[in-house]
């Protein structure tokens, strides 16, 4: 509870910070485009003399998206960021677990070149709020945890040039064939093998030369109902080019009204420096939305 009651803190602080942001710049710009959400999904599951069995879970998900875009003449500068975290709670459970913890900024600077091409650097940076765990179960079959991620351990930041094709905010595509790449880490977290996100054992960064490629689609299937596609690819060249890192997600809303949506979230993370496999995470829920 001491951790919710510290998130509900943090994001209170983010969402006075930009919103106190969107007031004092009400001064008109007109090159700047500023706009925010806040969104709060919620899904639960309780059973009473079930003779089919069940668990008893409560989850919640709280996030902020924030845009500020700049356009003017053949200059764009689009810049996003994102905090999500959530909760579940299972009554057969010893601990509450993450459903999401992220922390991302994402920044593209463009010069238009010739119809939807532009030249492009791209920033990005991400990390989590707190500590990760990995689970497993004593000699007594009672759950126990150990902390294997946290703030900044890992964070992770990209950069670099290469080539946008943007044809609307609902389709764009970049890339970046000469990526930097650079991984930091708690030092004390750190395998051997660089089984810790790639990391030495004993270090805490890993420098990384890379291709990047990344992409968004946004569809409306029908009215009311739209899939938000995002995917990012990362290949090292200093070392096994040919595994590819592959980060994709996708956002179904169905919009019930102007602040509820239902809302289906599906993303697939293969990552052979964090795990040797494919990363999955689904959360369906109802979402309250308060846009800014």
């Amino acid at each position: 509870m001491k951790k919710a009651f510290f998130l509900c803190l943090l994001l209170g602080f983010n969402v006075t910070l930009l919103l106190s942001q969107e007031k004092e710049s009400s001064t008109p710009k007109s090159n700047w485009t500023k706009k925010g959400k806040i969104s709060f999904m919620f899904n639960q599951s309780a059973f009473t003399n079930w003779v089919a069995r069940g668990e008893n879970t409560l989850a919640g998900n709280a996030s902020i998206n924030y845009n500020f875009d700049y356009a003017k003449g053949n200059y764009t500068w689009k810049n996003n960021i994102t905090t999500s975290y959530g909760l579940t709670k299972s009554k057969n459970t010893e601990f509450e677990k993450k459903t999401d913890d992220r922390i991302e900024f994402n920044s593209l600077l463009g010069i238009n070149a010739e119809g939807f091409w532009y030249y492009s650097v791209l920033f990005n940076f991400k990390t989590q709020f707190t500590k990760g765990f990995k689970y497993s179960k004593d000699a007594n079959g009672k759950e126990i945890r150990t902390e294997f991620t946290n703030f900044f351990s890992p964070a992770t930041f990209l950069i670099g040039p290469g080539m946008l094709w943007e044809k609307s905010k609902n389709f764009k595509f970049n890339i970046a064939p000469a990526t930097t790449k650079l991984v930091i880490v708690d030092k004390d977290f750190t395998l051997p093998k660089g089984a810790y996100f790639g990391v030495e054992e004993g270090k805490n960064t890993r420098l990384e030369l890379g291709f990047n490629a990344s992409g968004r689609l946004k569809i409306d299937l029908m009215e009311n109902i739209s899939i938000e596609n995002l995917i990012n690819l990362y290949a090292n060249y200093l070392e096994d080019p040919e595994n590819i890192d592959i980060d994709y997600t996708m956002n179904l809303v169905m919009k019930i009204n102007n602040h509820f949506t239902t809302n289906l979230i599906f993303q697939s993370i293969y990552d052979d420096n964090a795990f040797e496999g494919f990363q999955i995470r689904e959360v369906f829920g109802l979402s309250f939305n308060y846009g800014f």
